[in-house]
């Protein structure tokens, strides 16, 4: 998703098009960007033609001009109380603008509507200029590298920075739903960023620090397999883990109920069975899981070579194990980070400011912040408990500081759970009241809900390969049902899992991000409807088009876009003039939604065309014409399903 060396139409090209519809300049308001966005040639010329006739001032008209909900309303429209005109009924005010806008090459005289102003382009000029500038840009139409630029004005300012930390699973536990979403939603982000021209590091900040290491060392070496770990290192740790925290729970049972037999002994005078008993539970304290664990993981932070070594393996191994199956899903880390990496004397230093700021203070021997002064939603946080170990918020802090110091980044987003809501709000106000502000409002939190009626064959135990693996079957049971298609597939079984990652990531990104969903298998693997194999669909039918019609690149470049005159192959260009706003609008909003509501629009669209705009077996030059509206819509909708994150299929 990198567009900063992006191709794209040049304004040269641009004006030479506006120059045949009679337009002696390129319409240029400041901040806009004609070369990659037509949208912004049209506002620029309405705004100008309009401050002209009314007097209006241009920088009140050109933020007026707004998107349309749908076609049959225009392609941009003045809701007329924002021009901020006093003493004028808006319905009046709106047909004495309509009557004073002058004729133009690109716009229609617009139509007054209530208290709107409709305006609608006409087709020829528009045609020319989005259908070229598509097929010029290819991966790179519909993104902006300058939004990330500090100074946008200048294309040789640096780019702004930004961490996006998502994912985050616990080694050796299960890569749960909450882990999946971030997932989803963390990669989204970073490919929107990195479509604005942002530098981008992505960041998978681990849970691979603790004592549940010390307790999974211990079982390692009563249960451990070096063959299963390397086969399968996520999976085996778990097993591991789960047998020896089952034995750990049952000692902590035992030791429950000898304590309580002991105590009795007491109370019945029974001194020597008190005493029996004392010593079988306290053995089973010396020698148990439980402080095993702890002994270990105290050679752990004491940083003893052979625990290290023993914990980087698990480590190392997991990592590996990760990068595969992210891989599936189109993402890749620059830093797999983690708690362990953070350093002691960062989090001390934290402590330090805390406490001599006043930021913190001392209660019952553990250490809080009360940010109830702030607000009292936000509370009090623990940052110290009595026994003296850090906590989360700690260590957070910690890592916040040294991101900042390594990476200078311009934005964080942290992208968690809703659950998290709060502790992230009490990380961000602490910072700032440590006087840390400049870290603070550069952070960001993005949450999401959670996903209901998720399992697995596993039962409780949801590891990201399971959930795949089911729906890539179901995806190749769906396929199957039409045998001529499936065996024209090269390789149906890859295709499959595409299809059912395609399945799942889309279920996920169809709502806003808060709102909770429900895991439907059915539903989400289903052709009919807006899910993943639905676009998928879409796609694969746009290249088959493009595979019959036979034309090449170069055919297309020289096609003659004025047959394009039925209102089906005018309205596909008019959806596919927009993507620039619908990318633009998607920096704003962060919500994936914003993406695929716009591509199912395109893909109905399209779905209804294709019977009134058939490319094989019409004239030549008209045949070339389509095929090239065709290839437009094609990388449109290839660009919006890599911004996602999906992988788009030839053939299904």
């Amino acid at each position: 998703m990198d567009v900063s060396k992006a191709q794209s139409a040049s304004v040269d090209d641009i004006a030479e098009t506006l120059k045949q519809f009679g337009l002696d300049t390129v319409p240029h308001a400041p901040n806009t960007f004609p070369a990659l966005n037509p949208f912004d040639v049209y506002r620029s010329h309405i705004t100008e033609l309009l401050a002209k006739a009314s007097g209006i001032d241009a920088k009140i008209i050109y933020p007026a001009l707004q998107w349309t909900q749908t076609l049959e309303k225009g392609d941009l429209c003045i809701p007329v109380p924002a021009l901020r005109v006093k003493g004028k009924k808006p319905a009046d005010f709106a047909a004495e603008l309509a009557q004073l806008f002058p004729e133009s090459p690109l716009v229609h005289p617009p139509t007054a509507k209530d208290q709107y102003l409709q305006f609608f382009f006409r087709a020829a000029p528009l045609t020319s200029l989005v259908l070229p500038s598509i097929l010029k840009a290819e991966s790179s139409f519909g993104f902006n590298p300058s939004l990330g630029l500090v100074d946008p004005s200048n294309p040789s300012s640096h780019r702004k920075k930004l961490i996006v930390e998502f994912s985050s699973p616990n080694i050796a536990k299960p890569f749960h739903a909450g882990h999946l979403r971030s997932t989803i939603i963390g990669g989204f982000l970073a490919n929107v960023y990195e479509g604005a021209g942002w530098d981008v590091i992505r960041m998978n900040y681990l849970g691979d620090w603790g004592k549940q290491y010390g307790v999974l060392a211990v079982g390692f070496d009563e249960f451990g397999s070096e063959e299963e770990l390397v086969k399968n290192p996520i999976g085996h740790l778990y097993d591991v883990y789960v047998k020896i925290s089952k034995i750990s729970a049952e000692e902590a049972d035992k030791v429950k109920a000898l304590k309580e037999q002991a105590t009795a002994a007491k109370e019945k005078g029974d001194t020597e069975g008190a005493e029996k008993l004392e010593k079988e539970y306290t053995k089973i304290q010396e020698d148990g899981v439980d402080e095993r664990a702890r002994k270990y993981f105290k050679r752990m932070a004491d940083g003893e070579e052979r625990a290290l070594g023993i914990w980087k393996r698990f480590r190392d191994l997991s990592i590996e194990k990760y990068k595969a199956t992210y891989a599936r899903l189109n993402i890749q880390y620059d830093d797999y980070s983690g708690e362990s990496q953070v350093k002691e004397e960062s989090m001390e230093a934290a402590a330090r400011i805390m406490a001599e700021k006043k930021v913190s203070e001392e209660s019952e021997g553990a250490v809080l912040v009360d940010l109830t002064k702030y607000s009292k939603k936000l509370g009090k946080a623990l940052v110290k408990k009595k026994d003296g170990t850090s906590l989360y918020l700690t260590r957070d802090i910690g890592a916040a500081f040294e991101r900042f110091e390594k990476y200078h980044f311009d934005k964080m987003i942290y992208v968690v759970a809703s659950q998290q809501d709060l502790h992230l709000a009490q990380l961000f106000k602490i910072e700032e009241a440590m006087g840390r502000k400049d870290v603070a409002d550069r952070c960001q939190h993005i949450n999401f809900g959670m996903v209901l009626g998720m399992s697995t064959r596993k039962g409780t135990a949801k590891f990201l390969d399971d959930i795949l693996r089911d729906v890539g079957e179901k995806m190749h049971e769906v396929m199957r049902g039409n045998q001529a298609k499936y065996e024209q597939v090269e390789d149906p079984v890859k295709t499959a899992d595409t299809l059912g990652i395609s399945a799942v990531m889309v279920q996920d990104m169809k709502g806003k991000r808060i709102n909770n969903y429900t895991f439907d298998m059915d539903r989400m693997t289903s052709f009919e409807g807006d899910t993943g194999p639905y676009l998928q669909y879409a796609h694969a039918r746009l290249c088959s088009i493009s595979r019959k019609a036979g034309f090449s690149p170069a055919d297309l470049a020289t096609a003659n876009l004025a047959l394009l005159s039925e209102p089906h192959a005018i309205d596909l260009v008019r959806q596919l003039a927009t993507w620039p706003d619908v990318f633009l609008n998607t920096v704003k909003t962060q919500e994936p939604t914003t993406v695929l509501t716009y591509l199912f629009k395109m893909a109905h669209a399209l779905s209804s065309s294709y019977d009134h705009l058939q490319v094989v077996g019409s004239e030549k030059e008209v045949s070339k014409a389509r095929a090239a509206l065709y290839a437009s819509a094609r990388q449109v909708l290839w660009n919006g399903m890599r911004v996602l994150g999906l992988s788009p299929v030839e053939r299904m």
